[in-house]
């Protein structure tokens, strides 16, 4: 007879196992996702590249990224999480190390489409594989736990980057050169990690006994969608599913958010008058709030209705953050501002990318998930350019932060409408609403 499994030791000894080295995942790929604007500080004046050039070359990062990310997660689904995590972990870190021998603009221009051509469908692959593992309501949690990495990554990014701009000499390259060439490394290393220790799903788990496989595959198939007959068919027809659109346009209000702010942060901080030292430092201080907030919050929304609730407060309350960061009358009150908002479109991450599950399984799940990524991540695209453009109109450079606050609002009504349609039909989450 089997034994009883206790469901929170289990989900507990799951969260040990897993998520430690997928949350080392996600903070590589920020550190790599951070370099390209500290190499900028010299990489400019070294190969002779005007800003129009550099920035054409960088945002070629975002066409590769969502060209290929549809396709890579519906390989993942195909030939399992351990060995194309691994694939793209290795790709993406050779071409971080190759950046480092960039020679002139098409080299650059190539390499940053290739770049994103490789990171494209970890992010998604990741939550795509957490459905796998954790039953719905434990999900919340898990999401949170790995979305801690791109806040460290933020945090540790810069100061990484910005010591290695000041070794000049060392192996006999350039400060730029040695930010892409450490930071590239460590995704190459990675990959041997994943392959050895990222377990292919729970019925290949070893460390596992047969009845919670049993019942952890069990619980797990219980909360998947049912598929209508209309659904059926080839995992790309989820692209035309207009749920997965609008998904895609929900993210993207809080892609434009959170790239608006990591990206004009350090401009707004330096017009407090503070030093670039000083501005590095002020700056560990919103990524740290948000970095304990997805730690300890995600845990107490695992019930009920809860995630859209938190999700409805979040976004209102950042909203607030981001206005008053542009009203509030003296520098330390706007920052303070800035150091709640952050925690606040952080938290939004793990409690949106619970909604896509309930109405996609299996191959359109992976493919639905990426597919929501890609096009919502366009936003961190418009962001760089319509937070830079508002500067510019406005001559002020607080009122870019009315970007993320307008963002923020709409993400807000989007959720309202949710959650009204699903108490007036009492209806699955989502199926009212988006359908």
């Amino acid at each position: 007879m089997d034994t009883p499994v206790n469901e929170q030791r289990l989900i507990n000894r799951l969260a040990l196992r897993l998520m430690p080295l997928l949350g080392l995942l996600y903070l590589v790929a920020y550190i790599d996702r951070s370099n390209i604007s500290f190499a900028k500080l010299q990489m400019l004046d070294s190969l002779g590249m005007s800003e129009v050039t550099y920035g054409l070359g960088a945002s070629l990062f975002f066409i590769g990224y969502l060209l290929f990310e549809v396709p890579s997660n519906v390989m993942l689904h195909r030939y399992g999480a351990p060995r194309w995590i691994a694939r793209i972990m290795l790709t993406w870190g050779v071409v971080t190390v190759l950046l480092a021998y960039t020679q002139n603009a098409t080299m650059f221009y190539v390499l940053r489409f290739l770049l994103g051509a490789s990171e494209a469908g970890l992010y998604p692959g990741v939550i795509y594989y957490l459905t796998l593992w954790f039953p719905h309501q434990h999900r919340v949690r898990m999401l949170g736990y790995f979305t801690v990495g791109s806040s460290l990554g933020n945090m540790v990014g810069a100061p990484i980057c910005g010591y290695l701009l000041d070794k000049a000499g060392l192996f006999g390259m350039q400060g730029w050169q040695l930010v892409f060439l450490i930071t590239g490394i460590p995704s190459i290393l990675l990959t041997v990690v994943v392959l050895r220790y990222l377990p292919h799903s729970p019925m290949h788990a070893k460390f596992l006994s047969l009845a919670e496989k049993n019942w952890l595959t069990a619980k797990i198939d219980e909360s998947k969608p049912k598929v209508s007959p209309g659904d059926e068919g080839s995992a790309f027809r989820v692209l035309a599913n207009p749920r997965v659109l609008w998904m895609s346009f929900f993210y993207m209000m809080l892609s434009m958010s959170v790239y608006g702010v990591s990206y004009w942060l350090p401009t707004l901080v330096k017009g407090f008058g503070v030093t670039n030292t000083v501005n590095g430092l002020i700056n560990i201080a919103p990524w740290l709030l948000a970095t304990i907030a997805l730690v300890f919050l995600p845990r107490h929304l695992q019930k009920g209705n809860r995630t859209l609730v938190a999700m409805l407060t979040a976004a209102l309350i950042g909203m607030a953050c981001f206005l008053g960061s542009v009203l509030l009358p003296t520098n330390t009150l706007r920052f303070i501002a800035l150091c709640f908002g952050a925690p606040c479109m952080y938290l939004l991450l793990p409690c949106f990318w619970t909604l896509p599950p309930k109405f996609l399984s299996g191959a359109r799940a992976a493919a639905g998930i990426a597919a929501i990524n890609s096009l919502g991540n366009v936003g961190g695209f418009v962001a760089q350019n319509i937070v830079p453009w508002a500067r510019q109109i406005s001559g002020s450079t607080r009122v870019p932060m009315m970007v993320p606050a307008t963002c923020l609002l709409i993400f807000a009504v989007i959720t309202l409408l949710i959650m009204r349609r699903e108490r007036l039909t009492h209806k699955k989450p989502l199926e009212p609403a988006l359908s």
